[in-house]
Protein backbone atom coordinates (compact mmCIF):
# COMPACT_ATOMS: atom_id res chain seq x y z
CA UNK A 1 0.00 0.00 0.00
CA UNK A 2 1.19 3.44 -0.68
CA UNK A 3 2.40 5.49 1.67
CA UNK A 4 -0.18 8.44 1.34
CA UNK A 5 -3.37 5.49 1.54
CA UNK A 6 -1.81 5.07 5.09
CA UNK A 7 -1.61 8.02 6.15
CA UNK A 8 -5.60 8.45 4.89
CA UNK A 9 -6.16 5.26 7.17
CA UNK A 10 -4.85 7.05 10.03
CA UNK A 11 -6.31 10.42 10.04
CA UNK A 12 -9.60 8.47 8.90
CA UNK A 13 -9.67 6.79 12.66
CA UNK A 14 -9.33 10.40 14.07
CA UNK A 15 -12.42 11.19 12.38
CA UNK A 16 -14.03 8.67 13.05
CA UNK A 17 -13.85 8.96 16.50
CA UNK A 18 -14.71 12.37 16.22
CA UNK A 19 -17.65 11.84 13.62
CA UNK A 20 -19.05 9.04 16.66
CA UNK A 21 -18.67 11.00 19.40
CA UNK A 22 -20.22 14.37 17.89
CA UNK A 23 -23.79 12.44 17.40
CA UNK A 24 -23.44 10.06 20.11
CA UNK A 25 -23.61 13.13 22.46
CA UNK A 26 -26.94 14.88 20.77
CA UNK A 27 -28.62 11.81 21.35
CA UNK A 28 -27.73 10.91 24.86
CA UNK A 29 -28.36 14.66 25.83
CA UNK A 30 -31.83 13.91 27.68
CA UNK A 31 -30.56 10.72 29.13
CA UNK A 32 -27.31 12.20 30.46
CA UNK A 33 -29.39 15.47 31.76
CA UNK A 34 -31.15 12.75 33.54
CA UNK A 35 -29.21 10.92 35.04
CA UNK A 36 -26.47 13.39 36.59
CA UNK A 37 -29.15 15.83 37.39
CA UNK A 38 -27.49 18.28 35.27
CA UNK A 39 -29.08 21.88 34.43
CA UNK A 40 -29.60 22.75 31.29
CA UNK A 41 -26.75 25.27 31.41
CA UNK A 42 -24.26 22.14 32.09
CA UNK A 43 -25.86 20.22 29.55
CA UNK A 44 -24.93 23.05 27.06
CA UNK A 45 -21.65 23.28 28.32
CA UNK A 46 -21.14 19.77 27.62
CA UNK A 47 -21.31 20.32 24.33
CA UNK A 48 -20.13 23.79 23.64
CA UNK A 49 -16.99 22.93 25.86
CA UNK A 50 -15.44 20.94 23.51
CA UNK A 51 -16.17 22.76 20.69
CA UNK A 52 -14.76 26.10 22.22
CA UNK A 53 -11.32 23.66 23.56
CA UNK A 54 -11.05 23.25 19.74
CA UNK A 55 -11.92 26.95 18.37
CA UNK A 56 -9.62 28.40 21.03
CA UNK A 57 -6.05 26.36 20.50
CA UNK A 58 -6.24 24.36 17.01
CA UNK A 59 -4.98 27.70 15.52
CA UNK A 60 -1.73 27.96 17.85
CA UNK A 61 -1.57 24.06 17.39
CA UNK A 62 -1.54 24.32 13.81
CA UNK A 63 1.75 26.66 14.00
CA UNK A 64 3.45 24.52 16.50
CA UNK A 65 3.02 21.68 14.36
CA UNK A 66 4.65 23.91 11.16
CA UNK A 67 7.25 24.36 13.75
CA UNK A 68 7.71 21.21 15.56
CA UNK A 69 6.03 18.59 13.39
CA UNK A 70 2.71 17.05 12.98
CA UNK A 71 3.66 13.18 14.03
CA UNK A 72 4.52 14.09 17.50
CA UNK A 73 1.27 16.76 17.83
CA UNK A 74 -1.24 13.84 15.95
CA UNK A 75 -0.26 11.25 18.40
CA UNK A 76 -0.44 13.09 21.74
CA UNK A 77 -3.76 14.42 20.56
CA UNK A 78 -4.59 10.75 20.47
CA UNK A 79 -3.42 9.90 24.14
CA UNK A 80 -5.37 13.06 25.48
CA UNK A 81 -8.36 12.18 23.56
CA UNK A 82 -8.77 8.88 24.94
CA UNK A 83 -8.11 9.65 28.22
CA UNK A 84 -10.42 12.60 28.25
CA UNK A 85 -13.23 10.19 26.88
CA UNK A 86 -12.33 7.34 29.31
CA UNK A 87 -12.87 9.81 32.70
CA UNK A 88 -16.15 11.53 31.12
CA UNK A 89 -17.38 8.41 31.54
CA UNK A 90 -16.96 8.61 34.79
CA UNK A 91 -18.25 11.62 35.63
CA UNK A 92 -20.75 11.84 38.65
CA UNK A 93 -22.32 15.28 37.97
CA UNK A 94 -22.61 18.10 35.41
CA UNK A 95 -19.65 19.92 36.44
CA UNK A 96 -17.60 17.41 36.40
CA UNK A 97 -18.87 16.26 32.27
CA UNK A 98 -18.42 20.05 31.47
CA UNK A 99 -14.47 19.51 32.53
CA UNK A 100 -13.80 16.10 31.15
CA UNK A 101 -14.85 17.21 28.02
CA UNK A 102 -12.65 20.05 28.14
CA UNK A 103 -10.07 17.93 28.24
CA UNK A 104 -11.82 15.54 25.61
CA UNK A 105 -11.39 18.51 23.39
CA UNK A 106 -7.78 19.55 23.97
CA UNK A 107 -7.35 16.26 22.31
CA UNK A 108 -9.71 16.58 19.61
CA UNK A 109 -8.06 19.86 18.60
CA UNK A 110 -4.39 18.20 18.33
CA UNK A 111 -6.05 16.23 16.43
CA UNK A 112 -7.77 18.21 13.86
CA UNK A 113 -5.13 21.08 14.11
CA UNK A 114 -2.81 18.11 11.94
CA UNK A 115 -5.59 15.91 9.73
CA UNK A 116 -5.82 18.26 7.08
CA UNK A 117 -2.35 19.47 6.81
CA UNK A 118 -0.98 15.76 7.18
CA UNK A 119 -3.44 14.36 3.98
CA UNK A 120 -2.32 17.54 1.97
CA UNK A 121 1.32 16.40 2.76
CA UNK A 122 1.15 13.21 1.29
CA UNK A 123 -1.20 14.03 -1.69
CA UNK A 124 -1.14 15.79 -4.58
CA UNK A 125 -3.25 18.57 -4.94
CA UNK A 126 -5.01 17.07 -8.34
CA UNK A 127 -5.94 13.86 -5.85
CA UNK A 128 -6.73 16.05 -2.88
CA UNK A 129 -10.58 16.15 -3.80
CA UNK A 130 -10.84 12.26 -3.59
CA UNK A 131 -8.70 12.65 -0.23
CA UNK A 132 -11.32 15.01 1.34
CA UNK A 133 -13.96 12.70 -0.23
CA UNK A 134 -12.94 9.73 1.44
CA UNK A 135 -12.87 11.88 4.94
CA UNK A 136 -16.36 12.64 3.86
CA UNK A 137 -17.06 9.10 3.73
CA UNK A 138 -15.44 8.49 7.28
CA UNK A 139 -17.19 11.25 8.83
CA UNK A 140 -20.50 9.81 7.16
CA UNK A 141 -19.99 6.65 8.63
CA UNK A 142 -19.27 7.55 12.09
CA UNK A 143 -21.99 9.63 12.36
CA UNK A 144 -24.06 6.65 10.77
CA UNK A 145 -22.66 4.19 14.05
CA UNK A 146 -22.71 6.86 15.59
CA UNK A 147 -26.11 7.49 15.85
CA UNK A 148 -26.93 3.07 15.88
CA UNK A 149 -24.30 2.90 18.23
CA UNK A 150 -26.06 5.36 20.12
CA UNK A 151 -29.51 4.47 20.20
CA UNK A 152 -28.40 0.83 20.94
CA UNK A 153 -26.59 1.82 24.05
CA UNK A 154 -29.21 3.92 25.35
CA UNK A 155 -31.83 1.35 24.87
CA UNK A 156 -30.01 -1.53 26.55
CA UNK A 157 -27.04 -0.23 28.52
CA UNK A 158 -25.88 3.46 30.21
CA UNK A 159 -24.90 6.08 28.53
CA UNK A 160 -21.35 6.29 29.84
CA UNK A 161 -20.32 4.14 27.04
CA UNK A 162 -21.23 6.08 24.65
CA UNK A 163 -17.51 8.10 25.70
CA UNK A 164 -16.13 4.50 26.55
CA UNK A 165 -16.19 3.31 23.28
CA UNK A 166 -13.62 5.79 21.95
CA UNK A 167 -10.95 4.03 24.42
CA UNK A 168 -10.35 0.75 22.32
CA UNK A 169 -10.86 2.17 19.04
CA UNK A 170 -7.74 5.19 20.42
CA UNK A 171 -5.56 2.34 21.73
CA UNK A 172 -5.76 1.15 18.27
CA UNK A 173 -5.35 4.63 16.54
CA UNK A 174 -2.51 5.71 18.68
CA UNK A 175 -0.16 1.99 17.80
CA UNK A 176 -1.25 3.03 14.24
CA UNK A 177 0.19 6.12 13.72
CA UNK A 178 2.78 6.30 15.57
CA UNK A 179 3.94 2.98 13.70
CA UNK A 180 2.92 4.26 10.04
CA UNK A 181 3.48 7.99 10.21
CA UNK A 182 6.37 9.81 9.05
CA UNK A 183 7.33 13.39 10.35
CA UNK A 184 6.85 15.80 7.41
CA UNK A 185 8.29 18.78 9.08
CA UNK A 186 11.66 20.08 9.19
CA UNK A 187 12.41 21.91 12.26
CA UNK A 188 13.91 25.21 11.87
CA UNK A 189 15.64 26.50 14.61
CA UNK A 190 14.83 30.53 13.80
CA UNK A 191 11.13 29.87 14.22
CA UNK A 192 9.86 30.85 16.83
CA UNK A 193 6.07 30.52 18.64
CA UNK A 194 4.35 34.07 19.69
CA UNK A 195 3.08 32.67 23.06
CA UNK A 196 1.49 36.74 23.56
CA UNK A 197 -0.26 36.24 20.21
CA UNK A 198 -2.05 33.04 21.45
CA UNK A 199 -2.72 34.12 24.65
CA UNK A 200 -4.81 37.05 23.65
CA UNK A 201 -6.13 34.95 20.61
CA UNK A 202 -6.85 31.79 23.33
CA UNK A 203 -8.05 34.38 26.10
CA UNK A 204 -10.37 36.60 23.78
CA UNK A 205 -12.32 34.38 21.86
CA UNK A 206 -13.14 31.78 24.71
CA UNK A 207 -14.14 34.59 26.60
CA UNK A 208 -16.32 35.97 23.76
CA UNK A 209 -17.88 32.20 22.97
CA UNK A 210 -18.73 32.31 26.85
CA UNK A 211 -20.43 35.49 26.61
CA UNK A 212 -22.37 33.97 23.61
CA UNK A 213 -22.93 31.16 25.68
CA UNK A 214 -24.11 32.76 28.77
CA UNK A 215 -26.31 35.15 26.89
CA UNK A 216 -28.42 32.40 25.65
CA UNK A 217 -29.06 30.87 28.96
CA UNK A 218 -28.54 33.80 31.13
CA UNK A 219 -29.72 36.95 28.87
CA UNK A 220 -27.95 39.68 27.48
CA UNK A 221 -28.11 41.68 30.30
CA UNK A 222 -26.46 39.75 33.11
CA UNK A 223 -23.10 39.89 34.25
CA UNK A 224 -21.96 36.96 33.51
CA UNK A 225 -22.60 37.59 29.83
CA UNK A 226 -21.87 40.92 29.47
CA UNK A 227 -17.86 40.94 31.16
CA UNK A 228 -16.60 38.19 28.69
CA UNK A 229 -18.28 40.09 25.92
CA UNK A 230 -16.69 43.08 26.93
CA UNK A 231 -13.39 41.83 27.58
CA UNK A 232 -13.05 39.75 24.42
CA UNK A 233 -13.59 42.86 21.96
CA UNK A 234 -9.78 44.57 23.68
CA UNK A 235 -8.05 41.12 23.91
CA UNK A 236 -9.26 40.27 19.67
CA UNK A 237 -8.51 43.49 18.53
CA UNK A 238 -4.79 43.67 20.71
CA UNK A 239 -4.28 40.25 18.83
CA UNK A 240 -4.77 41.65 15.32
CA UNK A 241 -2.43 44.93 16.22
CA UNK A 242 -0.14 42.70 17.82
CA UNK A 243 0.35 39.88 14.81
CA UNK A 244 -0.55 42.65 12.69
CA UNK A 245 2.95 45.43 13.53
CA UNK A 246 4.09 43.60 16.14
CA UNK A 247 5.08 40.00 15.61
CA UNK A 248 8.27 38.86 14.21
CA UNK A 249 6.69 35.50 13.59
CA UNK A 250 2.87 35.43 13.69
CA UNK A 251 0.74 32.27 14.39
CA UNK A 252 -1.90 34.10 11.84
CA UNK A 253 -0.16 35.06 8.59
CA UNK A 254 -2.85 37.49 7.44
CA UNK A 255 -0.74 37.23 3.77
CA UNK A 256 -2.95 33.78 3.00
CA UNK A 257 -6.03 35.91 3.25
CA UNK A 258 -4.33 38.25 0.35
CA UNK A 259 -5.35 34.87 -1.91
CA UNK A 260 -9.17 35.52 -2.33
CA UNK A 261 -9.67 31.48 -3.15
CA UNK A 262 -8.42 31.30 0.17
CA UNK A 263 -10.69 33.78 1.86
CA UNK A 264 -14.08 33.32 -0.63
CA UNK A 265 -13.57 29.70 0.34
CA UNK A 266 -12.91 30.13 4.06
CA UNK A 267 -16.39 32.70 4.32
CA UNK A 268 -18.49 29.93 2.25
CA UNK A 269 -17.33 27.04 5.11
CA UNK A 270 -18.29 29.71 7.71
CA UNK A 271 -21.89 30.52 6.73
CA UNK A 272 -22.36 26.98 5.73
CA UNK A 273 -21.34 25.86 8.89
CA UNK A 274 -23.48 28.45 10.64
CA UNK A 275 -26.35 27.22 8.99
CA UNK A 276 -26.23 23.82 9.43
CA UNK A 277 -24.43 22.41 12.11
CA UNK A 278 -27.42 22.45 14.57
CA UNK A 279 -29.84 20.66 12.32
CA UNK A 280 -29.47 17.31 14.07
CA UNK A 281 -29.88 19.38 17.65
CA UNK A 282 -33.28 21.04 16.03
CA UNK A 283 -33.94 17.12 14.62
CA UNK A 284 -33.77 15.60 17.62
CA UNK A 285 -35.29 17.88 20.12
CA UNK A 286 -38.15 18.02 17.44
CA UNK A 287 -38.64 14.14 17.27
CA UNK A 288 -38.14 13.36 21.06
CA UNK A 289 -39.83 16.80 22.53
CA UNK A 290 -42.30 17.47 20.19
CA UNK A 291 -43.40 13.95 18.37
CA UNK A 292 -42.53 11.72 21.00
CA UNK A 293 -40.74 9.44 19.26
CA UNK A 294 -37.95 6.82 21.17
CA UNK A 295 -34.62 7.48 21.24
CA UNK A 296 -33.50 4.44 18.99
CA UNK A 297 -36.14 5.69 16.20
CA UNK A 298 -35.08 9.07 16.61
CA UNK A 299 -31.46 7.87 16.25
CA UNK A 300 -32.18 6.48 12.69
CA UNK A 301 -34.33 8.88 11.62
CA UNK A 302 -30.98 10.93 11.20
CA UNK A 303 -28.87 8.18 9.50
CA UNK A 304 -29.93 9.01 5.78
CA UNK A 305 -27.88 12.50 5.93
CA UNK A 306 -24.96 10.70 7.30
CA UNK A 307 -25.51 7.86 4.54
CA UNK A 308 -25.76 10.70 1.80
CA UNK A 309 -23.30 12.20 2.83
CA UNK A 310 -20.71 9.14 2.74
CA UNK A 311 -21.84 8.33 -0.83
CA UNK A 312 -21.93 11.49 -2.40
CA UNK A 313 -18.26 12.83 -0.47
CA UNK A 314 -16.46 10.52 -2.92
CA UNK A 315 -18.26 11.82 -6.13
CA UNK A 316 -17.73 15.38 -4.88
CA UNK A 317 -13.86 15.21 -4.33
CA UNK A 318 -13.95 13.48 -7.59
CA UNK A 319 -15.67 16.23 -9.45
CA UNK A 320 -13.81 18.73 -7.91
CA UNK A 321 -10.27 16.85 -9.13
CA UNK A 322 -11.73 17.51 -12.31
CA UNK A 323 -13.87 20.32 -12.65
CA UNK A 324 -12.18 22.21 -10.29
CA UNK A 325 -13.99 23.42 -6.50
CA UNK A 326 -16.29 26.16 -7.50
CA UNK A 327 -18.72 24.58 -9.59
CA UNK A 328 -19.21 21.35 -7.18
CA UNK A 329 -19.14 23.36 -3.91
CA UNK A 330 -21.69 25.94 -5.42
CA UNK A 331 -24.26 22.97 -6.51
CA UNK A 332 -24.06 21.52 -2.96
CA UNK A 333 -24.70 24.85 -1.12
CA UNK A 334 -27.99 25.03 -3.37
CA UNK A 335 -29.43 21.60 -2.97
CA UNK A 336 -28.85 22.54 0.94
CA UNK A 337 -30.72 25.53 0.55
CA UNK A 338 -33.45 24.07 -0.47
CA UNK A 339 -33.67 21.51 1.37
CA UNK A 340 -33.75 23.94 4.43
CA UNK A 341 -36.36 25.70 3.00
CA UNK A 342 -38.41 22.25 2.67
CA UNK A 343 -37.14 22.56 6.50
CA UNK A 344 -39.29 25.29 7.47
CA UNK A 345 -42.36 23.62 6.00
CA UNK A 346 -42.36 20.79 8.92
CA UNK A 347 -45.37 20.52 10.96
CA UNK A 348 -46.89 18.55 13.92
CA UNK A 349 -48.11 16.14 11.89
CA UNK A 350 -45.35 15.53 8.89
CA UNK A 351 -44.26 12.04 7.91
CA UNK A 352 -41.45 11.39 9.76
CA UNK A 353 -40.29 9.34 6.35
CA UNK A 354 -40.76 12.83 4.66
CA UNK A 355 -38.48 14.43 7.20
CA UNK A 356 -36.04 11.66 6.69
CA UNK A 357 -35.73 12.61 2.95
CA UNK A 358 -35.22 16.22 3.32
CA UNK A 359 -32.39 15.05 5.71
CA UNK A 360 -30.87 12.38 2.71
CA UNK A 361 -31.16 15.75 0.00
CA UNK A 362 -29.39 18.00 2.57
CA UNK A 363 -26.71 14.72 2.97
CA UNK A 364 -25.64 15.02 -0.57
CA UNK A 365 -25.67 18.80 -0.77
CA UNK A 366 -22.72 18.33 1.84
CA UNK A 367 -21.21 15.69 -0.18
CA UNK A 368 -20.80 17.69 -3.10
CA UNK A 369 -19.78 20.65 -0.95
CA UNK A 370 -17.23 19.55 1.82
CA UNK A 371 -14.61 17.60 0.06
CA UNK A 372 -14.33 20.33 -3.02
CA UNK A 373 -14.25 23.07 -0.93
CA UNK A 374 -11.55 22.03 1.81
CA UNK A 375 -9.44 21.38 -1.51
CA UNK A 376 -9.77 24.80 -2.57
CA UNK A 377 -8.78 26.01 0.96
CA UNK A 378 -5.53 24.11 0.81
CA UNK A 379 -5.02 24.50 -2.24
CA UNK A 380 -4.69 28.19 -1.91
CA UNK A 381 -2.13 28.50 0.64
CA UNK A 382 1.89 26.92 0.31
CA UNK A 383 2.83 23.84 1.54
CA UNK A 384 5.78 24.91 4.63
CA UNK A 385 2.20 26.70 5.89
CA UNK A 386 -0.14 23.80 5.45
CA UNK A 387 -0.36 23.68 9.30
CA UNK A 388 -1.61 26.66 9.98
CA UNK A 389 -4.36 26.94 7.21
CA UNK A 390 -5.60 23.67 8.46
CA UNK A 391 -6.01 25.53 12.26
CA UNK A 392 -7.00 28.66 10.49
CA UNK A 393 -9.96 26.22 8.82
CA UNK A 394 -11.05 24.26 12.01
CA UNK A 395 -10.85 27.69 14.07
CA UNK A 396 -13.41 28.79 11.81
CA UNK A 397 -15.51 25.87 11.32
CA UNK A 398 -15.62 25.54 15.24
CA UNK A 399 -16.43 28.88 15.83
CA UNK A 400 -19.14 28.21 13.00
CA UNK A 401 -20.57 25.05 15.25
CA UNK A 402 -20.76 27.30 18.46
CA UNK A 403 -22.89 30.42 16.56
CA UNK A 404 -24.72 27.93 15.06
CA UNK A 405 -25.52 26.55 18.45
CA UNK A 406 -26.39 30.01 19.80
CA UNK A 407 -28.77 31.15 16.57
CA UNK A 408 -30.73 28.27 17.04
CA UNK A 409 -31.17 28.03 20.94
CA UNK A 410 -31.85 31.92 20.88
CA UNK A 411 -34.24 31.39 17.89
CA UNK A 412 -35.94 28.49 19.99
CA UNK A 413 -35.60 30.26 23.78
CA UNK A 414 -36.74 33.62 22.74
CA UNK A 415 -40.09 31.72 21.43
CA UNK A 416 -40.86 29.26 24.13
CA UNK A 417 -41.96 30.36 27.79
CA UNK A 418 -40.19 30.96 30.76
CA UNK A 419 -39.28 27.18 32.20
CA UNK A 420 -39.98 25.54 29.17
CA UNK A 421 -37.16 25.26 27.29
CA UNK A 422 -34.99 23.57 30.03
CA UNK A 423 -38.11 20.89 30.15
CA UNK A 424 -38.11 20.39 26.23
CA UNK A 425 -34.45 20.15 26.46
CA UNK A 426 -33.64 18.28 29.41
CA UNK A 427 -35.50 15.45 28.29
CA UNK A 428 -38.12 15.83 31.15
CA UNK A 429 -41.32 17.72 29.00
CA UNK A 430 -44.86 15.99 29.55
CA UNK A 431 -47.94 18.07 28.70
CA UNK A 432 -48.75 17.54 33.01
CA UNK A 433 -45.55 20.04 33.78
CA UNK A 434 -46.56 21.80 30.27
CA UNK A 435 -49.94 22.52 31.81
CA UNK A 436 -48.53 23.36 35.94
CA UNK A 437 -46.71 26.35 33.02
CA UNK A 438 -50.25 27.56 31.77
CA UNK A 439 -49.73 25.77 28.43
CA UNK A 440 -51.46 23.23 26.91
CA UNK A 441 -49.23 20.80 24.31
CA UNK A 442 -50.51 21.99 21.51
CA UNK A 443 -49.63 25.54 22.07
CA UNK A 444 -46.22 24.77 22.99
CA UNK A 445 -45.99 22.50 20.13
CA UNK A 446 -47.12 25.48 17.91
CA UNK A 447 -44.49 28.22 19.48
CA UNK A 448 -42.00 25.32 19.09
CA UNK A 449 -42.01 24.76 15.49
CA UNK A 450 -42.72 28.09 14.78
CA UNK A 451 -39.19 29.30 16.34
CA UNK A 452 -37.74 26.23 14.52
CA UNK A 453 -39.25 27.43 11.15
CA UNK A 454 -37.52 30.74 11.61
CA UNK A 455 -34.23 28.65 12.02
CA UNK A 456 -34.43 26.94 9.10
CA UNK A 457 -35.45 29.80 7.20
CA UNK A 458 -32.27 32.02 8.45
CA UNK A 459 -29.80 29.19 7.77
CA UNK A 460 -31.23 29.22 4.13
CA UNK A 461 -30.58 32.45 3.71
CA UNK A 462 -26.95 32.17 4.91
CA UNK A 463 -26.47 28.48 2.77
CA UNK A 464 -27.37 30.89 0.03
CA UNK A 465 -24.96 33.56 0.50
CA UNK A 466 -22.52 31.19 1.06
CA UNK A 467 -23.60 30.16 -2.22
CA UNK A 468 -22.70 33.41 -3.67
CA UNK A 469 -19.07 33.23 -2.64
CA UNK A 470 -18.24 30.24 -3.45
CA UNK A 471 -19.59 30.71 -7.06
CA UNK A 472 -17.63 34.00 -6.81
CA UNK A 473 -13.73 32.93 -5.83
CA UNK A 474 -12.66 31.82 -8.99
CA UNK A 475 -11.22 28.86 -10.21
CA UNK A 476 -8.42 26.90 -8.27
CA UNK A 477 -5.59 25.70 -10.36
CA UNK A 478 -4.12 22.31 -9.34
CA UNK A 479 -0.53 21.03 -9.69
CA UNK A 480 -0.20 17.16 -11.04
CA UNK A 481 1.33 14.43 -9.25
CA UNK A 482 4.99 15.51 -9.61
CA UNK A 483 4.86 17.79 -6.71
CA UNK A 484 8.26 17.05 -5.23
CA UNK A 485 11.74 19.17 -4.76
CA UNK A 486 11.12 22.72 -5.49
CA UNK A 487 9.44 23.31 -8.21
CA UNK A 488 5.46 23.22 -8.75
CA UNK A 489 3.96 22.39 -11.80
CA UNK A 490 1.05 23.83 -12.46
CA UNK A 491 -1.57 23.29 -15.33
CA UNK A 492 -3.77 25.80 -16.82
CA UNK A 493 -6.40 25.69 -19.06
CA UNK A 494 -4.67 26.47 -21.74
CA UNK A 495 -2.10 23.61 -21.43
CA UNK A 496 0.34 26.27 -20.31
CA UNK A 497 2.87 25.18 -17.94
CA UNK A 498 3.87 27.50 -14.98
CA UNK A 499 7.45 26.98 -12.79
CA UNK A 500 7.10 28.46 -9.39
CA UNK A 501 8.74 27.96 -6.26
CA UNK A 502 7.44 25.61 -3.29
CA UNK A 503 8.22 27.61 -0.80
CA UNK A 504 5.99 30.56 -2.33
CA UNK A 505 3.19 31.75 -2.50
CA UNK A 506 0.85 30.32 -5.63
CA UNK A 507 1.23 32.20 -8.59
CA UNK A 508 -1.47 31.53 -11.19
CA UNK A 509 -1.97 33.65 -14.66
CA UNK A 510 -5.43 32.94 -16.12
CA UNK A 511 -5.80 32.83 -20.07
CA UNK A 512 -8.49 35.09 -21.47
CA UNK A 513 -11.33 32.88 -21.43
CA UNK A 514 -10.82 31.54 -17.71
CA UNK A 515 -13.91 33.37 -16.28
Amino acid sequence: MKFKWKVLAVVSVGSLMGAIDSTVLIIAFPAIARDLSATLAEMVWSIMIYTQMGTALVLSLGRISDMKGRKAMYNAGFVVFVVGSGVCGLATNGLELVGFRGLQGIGGAMLVANSFALLSDVFPPNERGRAFGAISVVWGTGSVLGIGLGGLILSFASWRWIFWINVPIGIVATALAFLILRESVVPNPKDTFDLPAAALFTVGLSALLLGITEGILNGWAAPITLWPLVASAPLLVGFVLWEAYVSRDPILPFDLFRSWLFSASLIAAVLQGIALFATNFLLMVYFQGIRGTPVLTAAFLLIPLSLALSVFGPIGGRLSDRFGARVVSTVGLLIQGVVLLAFSTIVAGTPLLVVAGYEAALGVGGGLFFPANTSAVMSGVPRPRYGVASGIMMTLRNSAMALSFAVALVALTVSLPAGTAAAIFGGTFTPGSVSALGLTPAALTSVFLTGMRSVFRLAALLVLASAVFSALRGREFRAGAAESGHVRTVREPTRTTVSEPLSGAPTTRPSSSEP
